[in-house]
């Protein structure tokens, strides 16, 4: 089972198909994704990549941690998961 894998200091023009690329060089990739701004259609400065493999998604991380694509140096880290309750009001949460 494969690793999703965060991807954060995006610039603005990186696309899907740019992390794709980038990451293939530690492995295979499954799906890589730039979260967009619904408001703006413009990129979040973040995205995520889903490697085929923990040995994969290993490489990634040690190989493309502060590696420059389009004049950034990208960060890369294993996805956290989402928290159910992210941007939840007080008194909105489900208990």
């Amino acid at each position: 089972m494969g690793r999703r894998l965060y991807v954060g200091n995006l610039a603005w023009t990186v696309t899907d198909q740019d992390l794709q690329e980038a990451f293939s060089e530690a492995g295979a990739v499954d799906s890589s994704q730039v979260i967009i701004d619904r408001a703006t259609n413009r990129s979040r400065g973040f995205g995520f990549v889903e490697m085929a493999s923990d040995e994969a998604a290993e490489a990634a991380i040690k190989n493309l941690n502060g590696r420059d694509i389009k004049g950034r140096p990208i960060r890369v880290n294993e996805a956290q998961a989402r928290s159910n309750d992210r941007g939840a009001r007080p008194g909105q949460r489900d208990h």
